[in-house]
């Protein structure tokens, strides 16, 4: 495909808070979630409370529709996931009514492509913080002229040389559609083939968020005793899109602590060695 340097960005939003998204937690909507990527933790199986990536969803409205108007309009389905960062001060539960509003802090030139940089903050109807998040994206082939912003934050660790443990997991081949109709995000490179071989894909590709909740259901259980409470940052960039055949092995290092908490690396690696998920952090309370 054609990389081209473009001014064409909509660089207006940039520093501008959007309006307030309201979404109120339905217990069906927590355990479809759940189905969707296979996730058997009974707290979110249940519905009790929301799995750790579910907390996308409640931003979604409000953050996708920033980072699919500001590329030129004829890049817009160029976009991929580039990295996802949650900070997280409580676990949604159900019955809950949050309210979302999000700042896109930046656009980063790359080689082959820019970032786009959105913050997304959640807290509760009555102010209370629920999660912090930062959402980036790569869309590919087009590049801004200049850095604008800020760029996407920077994880700092030292990691172990060997990983702790390991776990490989499989997709089912509906999962991308039932993760479509869980999360909210119908994006067509997801169910439609012809669509996906239009942008260089050799058919639909998984949702990057499905593929990082089934890494953190290892994550979850390897450290912190599958206790979601306990989960306070959780980040990752997206390396490599992933198909519904595909099999995917995350491998968990640990990488000290610091203020009362256990700090890990992660990433996911494809049958071939690839990485897809890569420079993964997490944080858990001790």
């Amino acid at each position: 495909m054609t990389i081209t340097q473009t001014d064409l960005f909509d660089t207006e939003p940039l520093g501008k808070w959007s309006e307030p998204s309201e979404f109120v937690v339905d217990r069906e909507r927590l355990i479809a979630y759940a189905n969707a990527t296979n996730d058997t933790n009974p707290a979110h199986a249940s519905g009790d409370i929301a799995s750790p990536v579910f907390n996308v969803v409640p931003a979604f409205k409000v953050i996708a529709p920033l980072t699919m108007d500001m590329p030129p309009a004829e890049k817009r389905m160029m976009g991929l996931h580039g990295e996802q960062d949650f900070r997280f001060h409580r676990p949604i539960e159900a019955g809950m009514k949050l309210v979302t509003r999000a700042i896109p802090i930046g656009i980063t030139p790359r080689s082959t492509g820019s970032l786009i940089t959105v913050k997304g903050i959640t807290t509760t109807e009555a102010g209370e913080p629920v999660v912090d998040q930062y959402v980036t994206v790569f869309i590919r082939t087009a590049i801004a002229p200049e850095a604008l912003g800020e760029e996407p934050p920077v994880r700092e660790y030292v990691r172990e040389d060997e990983p702790f443990a390991e776990v490989t997991t499989a997709f089912d081949p509906d999962q991308s559609y039932r993760y479509m109709g869980a999360s909210g995000d119908t994006m067509p490179l997801h169910s439609e083939n012809s669509f996906a071989q239009q942008f260089g894909f050799p058919g639909i590709i998984m949702h990057g968020n499905c593929t990082f909740a089934t890494a953190t259901k290892a994550i979850l259980a390897h450290t912190a005793g599958d206790d979601t409470r306990r989960l306070k940052r959780l980040a990752v960039r997206f390396s490599r899109w992933v198909t519904p055949y595909d099999t995917v092995t995350t491998r968990i290092f640990r990488a000290g602590s610091a203020d009362g908490r256990s700090v890990y690396s992660f990433e996911s690696a494809l049958a071939d060695g690839t990485l897809c998920l890569s420079d993964g952090l997490v944080e858990v309370e001790d």
